[in-house]
């Protein structure tokens, strides 16, 4: 492969911690040189620990999903269970603890979908995605103090609707449901 396919990396000349933030993310601002005109630039970087995210489907193909109310966008979400790794936790370890912590179901027959870049643009982190078959619901979900969550199952039509009604819109859940599904027809013409 051409290496001019690719820009070279930057330079790190310094970096400095900034605030520390909740859910364990630390602010750094990395002094970085662009090779290509050697203008420096300080960059925000957010260091965060891995993520997981849950497809987790029935017997009956329902594809169970949560609801609960998302302080960015200032509204409720509708997404698959997923949440933080613990430090020393194992990703596949803690997709099990989240699907049962925020819904009470549990799955014998997991296969990993792969991990994707959270958003490299100022993360650290991967979100790794899971697919959990034959789901049941075995424990009242245990919620944290800070979650508030309706716990749903879906058939795939009703996932698209929905999508179309923009009320499942998480970039990162999309992207793991589209690797088990193929949901280009249920996208439609998004509001």
């Amino acid at each position: 492969m051409n290496e001019q396919q690719f820009p070279r990396p930057w330079d790190k000349l310094d970096s400095e911690a900034g605030p520390r933030l909740p859910l364990g993310m630390q602010v750094r601002y990395d002094q970085l040189r662009n090779p290509r005109n050697g203008v420096e630039r300080r960059a925000l970087v957010i260091e965060t620990g891995e993520w997981v995210n849950v497809v987790a489907v029935t017997a009956a193909e329902r594809i169970v999903v949560v609801r609960q109310y998302r302080f960015g966008l200032g509204q409720v979400s509708t997404e698959i269970p997923g949440g933080l790794v613990d430090p020393g936790e194992q990703h596949g370890v803690a997709a099990a603890r989240e699907l049962l912590e925020e819904t009470g179901y549990t799955s014998a027959n997991w296969h990993y979908l792969g991990a994707v870049a959270a958003n490299p643009a100022f993360l650290t982190n991967y979100c790794h995605q899971w697919l959990a078959r034959d789901v049941q619901q075995t424990a009242p979900p245990s919620y944290e103090e800070g979650e508030d969550i309706v716990v749903a199952t879906l058939t795939l039509d009703e996932l698209g609707a929905e999508i179309r009604a923009g009320h499942f819109r998480h970039s990162l859940a999309l992207l793991a449901l589209a690797q088990v599904y193929d949901i280009r027809p249920l996208m439609g013409t998004l509001p």
